[in-house]
């Protein structure tokens, strides 16, 4: 069922004196504000100033590309344009940027676009640099069981090419709707495996140094959902480790795993999970718990088949979507006791600005 947006559903209260289930929930409530606001700022909310950009888009020459759609870069289909982007082809390419940047000494954001389907981009936009890897960065070589795979390889696709191949070890892939570049920087996973257990290394440009770096598997210090990789380093290249294997077999695990997501979670516009899992514990499940399976804010709803999906209308509200994250956060955090933290990452939007804030 879809409830009316800002109808909350009842929740049940806790039992007869159990004080210490009241004290959790308290103290979580002042938490969530607090982690609220913590949240809200690694996000990028400052823009560059006009002369900023302009001078940038000059320096940039033909790699400059202004006002160009974002939201529809991503895989919620809604939000506002980057005030610069560039679609690198090469290495040379992002060396380019570097160069560029250089002089405006971080006086423009820049934000490291794959895929976009990790990423919310706010209504009004990013008021600074999109640097994404072009199609000409999605090469694939494999060499006996090591894979050498470009930064905008799609991670289905690689999946696929793999076991055909006959290499297993990277079937769960075949759900992650993202770029092998995105996949390293958040060490994304699924279906017990993630990144950090197939992982050579990365080579990438930093954009601050203006140089190429090798970093190591070990070095990327690659954890749930997270790496070092820092916002100024651009992936160009992953190199991956699998098991030699059966490609029928490994082709029958593809092809299970594609019928239990169809099977689990839905389609539409939306960036799979918006929430990391807490220890031991399952999002979807607390959100479900807290009762706001459906529930709906505008052009965004809590999906009914996942409770950790939030799906986005055709032509909606990038700012209904954060709004609908900032309340489910809210609303687990004083029913459950828990602070769910997002796993998308949300650009353009202030604290308590055009994305709202948590109650």
């Amino acid at each position: 069922m879809v409830r009316a947006s800002g109808q909350l559903p009842a929740a049940p209260g806790p039992a007869p004196g159990d004080d210490a289930r009241d004290d959790a929930r308290d103290d979580a409530r002042d938490d969530a504000r607090d982690d609220a606001r913590d949240d809200a700022g690694q996000a990028e909310v400052h823009a560059a100033s006009q002369g900023a950009l302009e001078e940038l888009a000059s320096r940039l020459g033909r790699l400059a590309m202004v006002d160009q759609p974002l939201g529809s870069r991503t895989t919620y289909r809604v939000g506002g344009s980057a005030a610069v982007m560039v679609e690198a082809g090469s290495t040379d390419d992002l060396l380019a940027v570097s160069e560029a940047l250089r002089p405006l000494a971080g006086s423009v954001p820049v934000l490291v676009l794959g895929n976009g389907s990790n990423l919310l981009v706010a209504d009004r936009g990013f008021g600074g640099l999109v640097v994404s890897p072009g199609r000409s960065m999605a090469e694939v070589e494999i060499a006996g069981t090591t894979l050498r795979v470009g930064a905008a390889s799609s991670m289905p696709v690689v999946a696929r090419q793999a076991s055909a191949a006959g290499l297993m070890g990277f079937e769960w892939a075949v759900g992650i709707p993202g770029s092998v570049g995105g996949a390293v920087c958040m060490n994304a996973g699924g279906h017990g495996s993630d990144m950090a257990a197939v992982l050579l290394g990365a080579r990438a440009v930093d954009l601050v140094a203006g140089r190429v770096v090798d970093l190591p598997a070990e070095r990327l210090g690659l954890g749930y959902r997270t790496s070092a990789i820092g916002s100024g380093q651009v992936v160009v290249s992953a190199e991956l480790s699998l098991e030699a294997g059966d490609a029928a077999e490994a082709m029958a695990q593809i092809g299970e795993i594609v019928r239990w997501r169809r099977e689990h979670q839905p389609g539409g516009s939306n960036a799979g999970s918006v929430f990391m899992n807490p220890e031991g514990d399952s999002a979807g499940r607390l959100v479900e718990q807290a009762g706001l399976k459906g529930f709906r804010m505008g052009s965004a709803r809590v999906s009914e088949k996942h409770g950790n999906f939030i799906q986005a209308d055709e032509g909606g509200s990038a700012d209904d979507v954060a709004r609908l994250v900032f309340h489910v956060q809210g609303v687990v955090a004083e029913r459950l006791g828990v602070w769910l933290t997002p796993e998308i990452r949300m650009v353009g939007f202030d604290q308590a600005g055009s994305a709202g804030s948590p109650p």
